[in-house]
């Protein structure tokens, strides 16, 4: 049995409760259901494990459905997609063996676009499987929201009355943030949800502590997919709606090993 010695700062970290302001909520059914979103998993196993000190590494990945469905009310024909997968965490320190912990999860991709479908479904899948294997480590992976009264969960204040620098730390102006454009329209497309204001800090803050290669590329990658004109400067006024923030979340998880190394 593979064992590994954590230092006291992380069994510290590692035991300690979660942060409510870092729980997200989200309708299932009739009621509302808890979790952490996958970038913020990765942060925390980068703040508690170190950049270096943690790999990710799918080991199954299977598409489980795929038809034909109606999207919106008005009918459009489009695809339903699902995926399940399988992910696997190893922690490691020098001179010890990896502790190793694996997690399944599922996807769904509803889009009228059958590859749109199927992206969407595979990240979402590796994503839950990713969050159930760093559960295993504690509240801080979200296992506190398991229990069902959160007793482990410790009430937040509120937003931090202190937003990001609106300049990034690394010396690089992709992200610097500008007048936010105007809020998109609601509309029966789920992906066009606008993003609440705090969401959107906690997105630019993770941004900016990317190394700069990397978030060169993220910037290059974020401006093609989503069309953003050569002219302008900025994309941080570009990340407005649900579609941004789970395409940025499957970034971040899919390039974990490029932003560790």
């Amino acid at each position: 049995m593979n064992t590994i010695v954590f230092s006291p700062e992380q069994i510290a970290a590692l035991s300690a409760p979660l942060d409510r302001a870092k729980v997200k909520q989200r309708e299932q059914g009739r009621t509302k259901v808890s979790y952490l979103e996958g970038w913020q998993a990765i942060a925390e196993a980068n703040r508690i494990f170190g950049f270096d000190g943690w790999q990710r590494e799918t080991v199954a990945l299977r598409c489980v459905n795929q038809s034909e469905r109606t999207i919106g009310r008005d009918n459009r024909p489009g695809w339903g997609v699902t995926y399940t997968a399988r992910v696997r965490i190893s922690i490691s320190t020098a001179g010890q063996p990896a502790l190793i912990r694996e997690g399944s999860g599922a996807g769904h991709g509803i889009d009228v676009d059958l590859g749109q479908a199927h992206e969407s479904a595979l990240k979402e899948a590796e994503t839950d499987a990713m969050k159930r294997a760093l559960m295993t480590f504690g509240n801080p992976f979200g296992l506190a929201l398991y229990d069902k009264q959160q007793r482990e969960v410790t009430s937040s204040a509120g937003e931090s009355s202190t937003p990001p620098p609106t300049s990034a730390s690394n010396g690089t102006r992709l992200i610097h943030r500008r007048p936010s454009l105007a809020a998109p329209t609601p509309t029966n497309d789920p992906s066009l949800t606008p993003l609440d204001p705090a969401t959107t800090r906690q997105i630019l803050a993770i941004l900016r502590g990317l190394p700069r290669p990397v978030l060169e590329g993220f910037t290059k990658a974020f401006r093609k997919r989503f069309q953003v004109p050569e002219e302008a400067t900025s994309i941080a006024d570009r990340i407005l709606q649900k579609q941004h923030h789970d395409w940025i979340e499957s970034y971040l998880v899919q390039h974990q090993q490029v932003v560790a190394t």
